[in-house]
Order: structure tokens, then sequence, then C-alpha cells
């Protein structure tokens, strides 16, 4: 599919950037089918367990920053190891949690690693794939991830009811396993790094201030930010809360509401890999275009979903359009930013979006709470709409500016 000429060794170094997203998901998910067994245990309140998913989004909001900055300023591969090393053992660590406190502290360095992660593996990929492919290799990397979520949804029906679920926290270890393959088997050195050098400013020294270096770029930044906001508050208010709405809405059961899910997560992947492909060939604004509006509107009618298969029909839609999106984002701000400040751009803009997009389940409940589903979906179709027009508004988005850059 991608059709690239790469050695062995920058072949086993793409791979091992793409599969690491993999392990990132699989690590943040175990949080979610442990969630229930984690209030029984500490006797925690649902506000408590609520701070729990919070504390690691702010760990990955320090995490992409932290990391983001020593990847552009050294070895982007070391620096991507250390992110692997730091959430593996972190949620390794879980596993003798016996207060709630200690529990959100190794969520949030848990956190740390995974925002690191993300935009340090997307600065690799973008040294050794060509621009031009960069959409494709995205995909990959984002279809990565939904693995990853379904590997942990497996991993603990198995795990958890024979170790329980810090038994399933001990599982977190094994990518240190990825960390030790790429130790042995990759030489550092010989990664190639397309655009090193190419830029004048690549002699600075990489800080956040040049994501706002000037008004166009400080406005672009923004608009990415709203963007990847709304990238994840649809994913969250999707996977978290529409499945409880499903269950509600048509009396169906959690096994039934299940198979949506995996409909869904299906969706998301063939989303992902079209939308790299055409990404590639059209460029974004075209692209983002259709998908934001497209979003907008499958989202508002999923609510007149009535029965069991048009729940699943509209559940692969929605996900093919809704999450398709996320693979563009590395690709696109890869693009927009210079080479040296590649992977604090994607990692802080991601990560803002992360932290602010996470309060989405939180804005959902207090619709359902005081309306209903219909306002619960107007709330998701108009987010869409919102990064619509923020996309609109990047200049070098047209296509004569976007294709100028590295």
């Amino acid at each position: 599919m991608l059709g690239l000429t790469l050695d062995k060794n920058n072949q086993r170094a793409l791979a091992s950037a793409i599969v690491a997203s993999g392990t990132d998901d699989l690590n943040v998910m175990f949080l979610s089918f442990s969630m229930a067994s984690i209030i029984a245990e500490l006797g925690i309140s649902g506000v408590q367990a609520g701070w729990i998913a919070t504390i690691t989004n702010l760990g990955m909001l320090l995490g992409g920053l932290v990391f983001g900055l020593l990847a552009d300023r050294y070895n982007k591969f070391k620096v991507f190891k250390w992110t692997i090393i730091v959430f593996a053992v972190a949620t390794g660590l879980i596993y003798f949690t016996t207060s709630l406190p200690y529990l959100y502290l190794m969520r949030f360095i848990a956190g740390i690693g995974v925002g690191g992660e993300y935009g340090v593996a997307i600065a690799i990929m973008a040294g050794i794939v060509p621009k031009e492919k960069m959409g494709r290799v995205s995909s990959l990397n984002g279809i990565a991830g939904q693995i990853g979520s379904i590997s942990s949804a497996l991993l603990a029906g198995w795990l958890a009811p024979s170790l329980g679920w810090k038994g399933l926290f001990l599982f977190g270890l094994t990518p240190l396993l990825l960390v030790l393959w790429m130790q042995f088997f990759i030489k550092e050195d010989q990664i190639m790094d397309h655009g090193q050098g190419q830029d004048v400013e690549d002699t600075q020294i990489a800080h956040v201030g040049q994501l706002f270096k000037t008004p166009t770029l400080t406005a672009q930044t923004l608009a990415l930010m709203v963007m990847t906001t709304v990238q994840i508050a649809g994913y969250f208010g999707m996977v978290n809360w529409l499945p409880t709405i499903i269950q509600t809405s048509l009396n169906i059961s959690v096994k039934d509401s299940s198979l949506w899910m995996v409909t869904t997560i299906l969706g998301m992947c063939i989303g992902m890999l079209v939308f790299g492909q055409i990404l590639d060939s059209f460029g974004p604004r075209p692209v983002y275009s259709a998908f934001l509006l497209a979003s907008a509107v499958c989202v508002y009618l999923f609510q007149f979903a009535n029965s069991q298969m048009t729940m699943i029909f509209g559940g692969m839609v929605v996900g093919f359009f809704v999450n398709g999106m996320f693979a563009g984002y590395g690709a696109m701000i890869t693009r927009l930013y210079p080479h040296h400040i590649r992977s604090t751009a994607n990692n802080v803009i991601l990560n803002v979006g992360r932290a602010v997009g996470g309060f989405s389940s939180v804005i959902i409940g207090m619709i359902l709470d005081a309306s209903n589903v219909a306002t619960v979906m107007i709330f998701l179709s108009s987010l869409y709409l919102i990064s619509f027009v923020a996309m609109l508004s990047i200049k070098n988005l047209k296509t004569e500016n976007y294709h100028q850059f590295q």
C-alpha cells in the first residue's frame, strides 16, 4: 500500500513507531475495563474515580510538552524509547496500588509517557517517509491505536477474572519487550530524517513559543488545537456514552451494544485507511471539509436509529467519518511546521486537545441529566461545525501553501 523502498533498519524503525502507538492505547484503555473494580476495592466515589482519567490527561499534556521538546533538541529515537519505558513501568507499578493517591500518581506518570510518545513517533515516521505518503503512514498509526484498544478489551476478558484488575495493569509492562527489541535490532544513527538541516531555523533550539511566533502561526496553532479538541471530544463522547444511550433507547443488552462497538471500531479503521489515502492525493482542506460536514450530519442522524440493524450500520458510518479524521493530524501538523519543532508541535497540539476534549464525557453527562439524547446529538454535531470553521481559518492549508512545507 505504501510502496516504500527502505533498508531493513529504517523498516524496523518505522514499524516500531507504528506498533508503539498500539501499545500506549492498550495501556490507556486498561482503565476503562477496570474502573468498576477499582471503585469497589478502593471504596471511592464516582467523582474520585473520574479524576483518575482527568489526571492521566494532565500527565499527557505535560509529557507531550517535555518529551516533544527533548525529541526536537536531541536524538528522537532515544527519547522515543524513554517515553515507552515511562508509561510501561508506571502502568505495571499500578499492580501495587493500595491507595487512591498512589493510583493517581502512577496514572499521572503513565500519562506523561503516553503523551510524549505520539508526537515523537510521528516525527520519526515523517523523517523516514516521503512527505507525499505521510497521510497513509499516519493512518496506520491510528489503526494501531484501535488494535490496541481491541486487544485491551480481549485481555481484560481473559486476565481480569483470574488475576484481578491489578493483574491487568501488570500486563502493561509488555511494551518493554518492544524497547529491548529496538535497542538490539535498530541502529539509531542510521535512521533517516527527511528535512533535517534543510530549514534555516534548524539551528534554533526548539521551544513552545515557536508555535506562536507570528500572528499567522498563532492563529494556525490555536485553530489546530480547536480541531484536535473536537476530535477527542467526539471520540470520547462516542465510546463512553453512545453504548449506554443505545442500551437505554433500544432496550438492548450490553452484549448487543458491544457488537455496536466492534462494528464502530471497524468503521473507524476503514475511515482512517481511506482518509490517509485521499489526504495524500487531495490535501487537507477538501478532505477535512468533507469528513467534518459528514460527521456533523451522521452524528445528528444517529439519534434516529430505531433497530439493531440501523444501530450497527449507523455506528460504522459514524465511526468512519468521526474517527477517520484522526489519521490526518500527524501528517498535517508535520507539514505545517518546520522540521526542528515537529515533535513539539504534534505533541502540544494533540495533548491540548486530549486535556480539553476529555471533558466532553462530563459535559454529555450533564446534558443528559438536564435534557435528552437529541440535545446531546445537537451538541456533538455542533462541535464538528466549529472544527470546520477553525479548519477553514488556517491559511496554510490552501493547496499552494500546504505543499511548500517539508
